[in-house]
């Protein structure tokens, strides 16, 4: 393996995906106290980044599962996610905190699929920058990308784990984890709508 299609395919990743440790930390903190709940985040991660994955080398091949004016309606996955969220954290408050923990523990944390939906839809953009890398780095270029790029899946979730479980930032994200993960999400669905010119916008 060629060192220098290594560092590159790292600093590729890192940089497009800077964002999601952000909403791993928050997707972990929602998880905190619920059994397989880092399973779930994990799994939910792979999914997620592998059809991105997946959508890149296909189109790198010239297929295009998913054209280009599809990608800005991307945002209302997390967008609804992020108002289920709001609500459900609406409705706990109304009914009190008895009746929030007693949700938090049916809920079990998020869901793999959740998970995946809003990676896919956050990296959405990141493929229209994978296309043409890999299209020029040829299959063996191409597998290293994807090698590199899963490997680092796993140091992100990680990362997110990490900061999710510092004493300080689990105890911020304990007392307003709840407001802000649907926050973050409804705004991550609202900014892939306007950039990408969903609806006029």
């Amino acid at each position: 393996m060629n060192p220098g299609i290594i560092g590159q395919a790292a600093g590729l990743f890192a940089v497009t995906n800077i964002d999601d440790i952000l909403i791993l930390s928050l997707f972990f903190a929602q998880g905190a106290g619920h059994r397989n709940s880092t399973r779930r985040i994990v799994l939910g991660q792979y999914l997620g980044f592998a059809a991105i994955l997946a959508v890149a080398v296909a189109a790198a091949f010239g297929a295009t599962f998913l054209p280009e004016s599809a990608t800005p309606y991307l945002g209302l996955l997390p967008l609804a996610l992020g108002l289920k969220a709001a609500w459900q954290t609406w409705q706990s408050h109304r009914a009190g905190d008895g009746h929030e923990e007693e949700a938090q523990a049916r809920e079990g944390g998020p869901s793999p699929l959740a998970v995946a939906a809003v990676t896919f839809a956050n990296g959405g953009d990141n493929i229209g920058v994978y296309v043409p890398v890999f299209a020029t780095a040829g299959i063996r270029g191409m597998t290293v990308y994807a090698v590199v790029f899963l490997a680092l899946v796993a140091v992100w979730c990680f990362a997110g784990r990490y900061f999710a479980t510092r004493p300080v930032i689990a105890k911020a994200l304990a007392r307003w984890g709840h407001i802000l993960l649907p926050l973050v999400l409804i705004a991550i669905g609202l900014l892939i709508l306007i950039e990408g010119g969903a609806f006029g916008l």
